[in-house]
């Protein structure tokens, strides 16, 4: 009875080998230290594997990560990249392959990373090659994420001369609203991407007010909008991400509706990740062009509308980004200005709002400093009021301007 066993067991190592053959020594995997602005989703794409689930499978288990987990910044990461000695002869014989088509695509993606300055010198020069881990486990690519959308020409109302030349004249604002004069210079040299929630296919939490629908994208919209145009008055670059055609509106009840657009006229995606990633990639086009025009200062607003318990009342609140000194130095000015203006107008002079961090897309995958703005609890009568009514928008879009100049 014993040959027939030690024949199966003989015959299950031979059947455990992998399709492609053994290479000729391990490899180990390649290394990188996270920067700021970088989530897992970024540094996976910046690399080229975003593209590919087991990649983020192994990248997980190369971390000993939870899924989502926030990346700390100044702390080193495996790659899914495997490092090979190359052996000066071929790339198949170097990690032991057959597949030619397989060693043309290693190459290539070798080249790309050295064209991308990710790699200091050729494979060829200093004999170490990269090889993505996908290609030996998953060559077929099946996931769907956003590239960055390459970044327009800049359009005109944000960017306009600071220094008083020109017409001034913002059609992003409105009839009403375009002409914006210049107050002061104070915010000159600063660059701002205001950025409001939701939009195009996603309308956000919807409030009831009667028989009206309170669309969060909406109000949100007209806050940012009236936001932007402050910050122009006080000399800055101001970016609206999200764009409508509506403008500044005084109404109380807001038509919700699906067209939405984000900078450079880019159509929303239906799907949430990838529609969150096409607003981040924007910013940070942005933010790397600005960045080589020498632009110091620049920095992400967010601001949503919150939907809570019919019941809960909400002052305006903050998120900051919890591994960025300067994230959370600025929701802390924000919140300050807030509480300075509601001692100052609410008859009790009490204010409820909290800063606190959490690890938000927006906040993790734009690499300007970046505060998240909830102005509201869109299901509370009273909260409503400070959403519905044009002063109120006014009010909030103000206060936060005062922030900013702190």
């Amino acid at each position: 009875m014993l040959k027939p066993i030690l024949y199966i067991a003989v015959l299950s190592v031979f059947m455990a080998e992998p399709l492609y053959a053994a290479s000729p020594a391990a490899a180990e995997y390649y290394e990188v230290k996270a920067v700021r602005g970088d989530g897992i989703y970024s540094l996976l794409r910046r690399y080229e594997l975003d593209h590919y689930s087991c990649n983020f499978k192994q990248f997980y288990a190369l971390n000993d990560l939870e899924k989502n987990a926030r990346l700390i910044v100044g702390r080193t990461y495996k790659l899914p990249i495997m490092v090979y000695t190359f052996n000066g002869s071929t790339i198949r014989s170097s990690i032991g392959i057959n597949d030619w088509n397989m060693a043309v695509r290693i190459q290539e993606y070798n080249e790309r990373m050295l064209d991308k300055k990710l790699r200091d010198k050729s494979f060829k020069s200093d004999r170490v090659l990269w090889v993505p881990y996908h290609e030996l486990h998953c060559p077929k690519a099946d996931l769907s994420i956003p590239d960055p959308e390459p970044v327009a020409a800049a359009q005109p109302e944000e960017t306009a001369d600071a220094g008083g030349g020109g017409s001034r004249e913002f059609p992003i604002f409105g009839k009403a609203y375009a002409k914006t004069p210049l107050v002061s210079n104070k915010l000159k040299g600063k660059v701002y991407y205001v950025v409001s929630g939701h939009g195009g296919p996603d309308p956000g939490a919807i409030g009831r007010r009667g028989s009206y629908s309170l669309c969060e994208d909406e109000y949100a919209y007209d806050v940012a909008l009236r936001l932007c145009r402050n910050l122009v008055a006080h000399g800055a670059t101001a970016y609206m991400i999200t764009r409508d055609d509506d403008g500044i509106r005084k109404e109380k009840f807001l038509d919700c509706d699906y067209d939405e657009v984000l900078w450079g006229n880019v159509k929303m995606m239906r799907q949430q990740k990838p529609r969150l990633f096409q607003r981040s990639n924007i910013i940070n086009e942005l933010y790397e062009k600005n960045k080589k025009a020498g632009v110091a200062e620049q920095m992400t607003i967010i601001v949503h509308v919150d939907s809570r318990n019919k019941g809960e009342r909400k002052d305006v609140f903050f998120y900051y980004h919890p591994d960025s000194r300067d994230s959370r130095k600025e929701a802390l000015k924000l919140h300050r200005a807030l509480k300075n203006k509601y001692k100052k107008y609410r008859a009790n002079g009490q204010y409820h709002g909290t800063v606190s961090s959490r690890d938000l897309h927006m906040l993790r995958e734009t690499k300007p400093v970046s505060v998240y703005i909830e102005l509201a609890n869109i299901r509370n009568t009273f909260d409503q009021q400070r959403i519905i009514l044009e002063s109120n928008r006014q009010a909030l879009a103000d206060w936060l301007l005062e922030g900013l100049l702190d």
